[in-house]
């Protein structure tokens, strides 16, 4: 039998260097060259003539939605993974992709584990629970405790298998679990795969706010449209007198979703048991489904699915 690790990290080895590097430079260079030659706006050039691939369709997916922060610890990944098991609740087919390529947190958030196997034409088939299909590059790696010491071009490798490679065998919403920043991964995805849109995760902290902004305007770049913001970790209730106290400020991605013509799909509460359900593997949606912080990801779910499936 072939296994994925196998193939994967063979594929990778297999990378042409020289001619990525040559397709990088060809297109850098007439990017370059439209910048500094205009002067007005730039001029519409087909994908093709940038050296642009073209986007397509995932096989066998309906709707993909990519989760974005572009600000490490503001708890994206937990917001991916309560989202996706709130789709599915709601009788949808869901998959989830972790994009981390360095830092994958799907396989602990969702309690799996093993490497997946592949089918006849070498596409990898997702490990799956909860009702949610997962794929991610922890599933690959035979070490959790390793780290992942690859040059770009063996992580976009990764990365393209992870995006095209994957046999989901039908779904109706697939998320994207984004990595942080705003470079070659969110790049790679955005141009290559059809979005049907993307949610931005922030605490109401200025300082994350920042980032998430950023996040927030590469999608409007690349024309991804932005299903809206969801404010993480918003406020905190004392579990002894239910006092609210807003550890990292008050509506901050309220006054920014506004400002930049969004809108808020909902408000995450920070509460002890989502981070140590979350560690356990069994995410607040599954452990406790009725409860205060349960409703707040099923809110940002049905407002979502108003978006997609309008």
């Amino acid at each position: 039998m072939i296994f994925a690790r196998q193939h994967i990290w063979l594929h990778a080895l297999k990378l042409s260097a020289s001619f990525q590097c040559r397709q990088f430079c060809k297109t850098a260079g007439l990017e370059l060259a439209i910048a500094s030659n205009s002067k007005g706006p730039a001029p519409t050039i087909p994908r093709i003539s940038r050296g642009l691939p073209k986007k397509v369709k995932l096989r066998g997916v309906d709707k993909v939605i990519a989760v974005s922060s572009a600000k490490g610890g503001v708890g994206k990944s937990t917001v991916s993974v309560n989202l996706a098991l709130s789709l599915a609740m709601t009788g949808k087919r869901v998959g989830i992709l972790d994009t981390d390529i360095f830092g994958p947190s799907i396989p602990r958030l969702l309690n799996l584990s093993g490497e997946p196997n592949v089918t006849p034409d070498n596409r990898l088939i997702p490990l799956s629970n909860y009702g949610v299909k997962a794929m991610s590059m922890g599933f690959l790696i035979p070490d959790s405790d390793a780290p992942i010491v690859w040059r770009g071009l063996m992580v976009m490798k990764a990365l393209q298998q992870l995006l095209h490679e994957v046999e989901w065998g039908g779904l109706d919403v697939l998320v994207l679990d984004l990595p942080p920043g705003t470079g070659d991964t969110q790049l790679t995805i955005t141009q290559q795969i059809v979005l049907d849109g993307a949610v931005i995760v922030s605490t109401p902290q200025d300082i994350a706010l920042i980032d998430a902004v950023k996040g927030l305007n590469m999608f409007k770049k690349v024309d991804v449209p932005v299903l809206g913001m969801v404010q993480n970790m918003s406020v905190f209730v004392c579990p002894n007198c239910n006092h609210e106290t807003h550890i990292f400020g008050t509506d901050g991605v309220d006054r920014e979703a506004k400002r930049l013509g969004t809108e808020v799909l909902g408000s995450i509460p920070l509460h002890a048991s989502i981070c140590q359900l979350s560690d356990a593997g069994k995410p607040v949606v599954i452990a406790d489904p009725d409860s205060f912080n349960s409703k707040a990801y099923k809110n940002v779910a049905e407002n979502v699915l108003k978006k997609i499936y309008p």
